[in-house]
């Protein structure tokens, strides 16, 4: 192998080579800084603006035409009474869709084809989901702008994060433990509930918080179902009209007043706290129980 290499224009190549490297490596690292740069300030602005308002009377107030009046209790209860209803149904259908693709379904292309649109549709916009929910839910199954119809539309924009990272946590069990399982008489199903899922709920629950972290944070697909943005009643049943936080923030900031930016950036922190509150669990979930095989 050394004859093949000729040392010399190595040794005259090295020179420029690393140069490039340096500076390539500067502006990998300056287009860091510059995003790290621009969040910080983004969210310093926020902080300076909102800390001001947030207190008890701010969880405690409904959404008010005066600023200082204004509040999230309906947008917050909205957004739990949302995640009761997306929670549930993307969890058991995107494991359930996961298990089967991975431990039943049998290995031909159509299997694949289906995979590859579902990985597809991960990167599908929000706004498309949307449309799909008011064209089925809304209209077609007549749920109007309920907590309902807002859930079923939320679950279909995570449901195909929540298959793939389903999906990618079962395929890291190794065959080993199935072979294990199959070998002591245990059947498929007995295999799948008591090795393969435990195995992998590390995998699925940091997954599947992440896809809800998104769908408390999204605004486009409800904007276009017609959920409301002002709100001054708390729902009672999830066929009621609500509103969720991401909602009351997007109406705050279309105010011309300026004292109602400045509450605004008061909702974006209760839920960047929510967010950061949740990745955080994620993260727990994931190095906690975190099986190395």
């Amino acid at each position: 192998m050394s004859k093949l290499v000729d040392k010399e224009i190595v040794a005259k190549k090295m020179p420029s080579r690393i140069i490039r490297n340096q500076i390539f490596k500067g502006l990998f690292f300056l287009s860091t800084l510059f995003g790290l740069l621009v969040l910080g300030v983004l969210f310093y602005r926020i902080i300076t603006q909102g800390i001001g308002y947030i207190d008890l009377d701010f969880f405690q107030n409904f959404a008010s035409r005066r600023p200082e009046n204004a509040g999230i209790k309906a947008a917050f209860i909205g957004t739990i009474w949302l995640m009761v209803v997306v929670a549930p149904v993307s969890l058991i259908l995107g494991v359930g869709t996961a298990i089967y693709l991975e431990e039943y379904a049998k290995k031909n292309k159509f299997t694949s084809f289906i995979k590859l649109n579902i990985s597809n549709l991960a990167g599908v916009p929000s706004i498309v989901f949307g449309l799909l929910g008011l064209t089925i839910f809304v209209r077609a199954l007549a749920l109007e702008r309920s907590v309902l119809a807002a859930g079923l539309t939320m679950s279909l924009l995570v449901l195909p994060v929540i298959i793939v990272a389903s999906q990618e946590a079962i395929r890291s069990v190794p065959k080993e433990l199935r072979e294990a399982s199959f070998a002591m008489g245990a059947t498929k199903w007995q295999t799948v509930l008591k090795v393969v899922l435990p195995a992998s709920i590390p995998g699925i629950l940091t997954g599947g918080i992440l896809a809800l972290s998104r769908a408390i944070g999204e605004t486009a697909p409800l904007i276009v179902i017609g959920i409301p943005m002002f709100v001054a009643f708390l729902p009672k049943t999830i066929m009621d009209t609500f509103t969720v936080l991401p909602m009351q923030i997007y109406n705050w900031t279309s105010r011309p007043q300026a004292e109602f930016q400045d509450v605004a950036a008061a909702g974006i922190l209760v839920m960047l706290v929510l967010l950061i509150l949740m990745n955080s669990i994620a993260v727990f979930i994931r190095n906690h129980f975190q099986k190395r095989y």
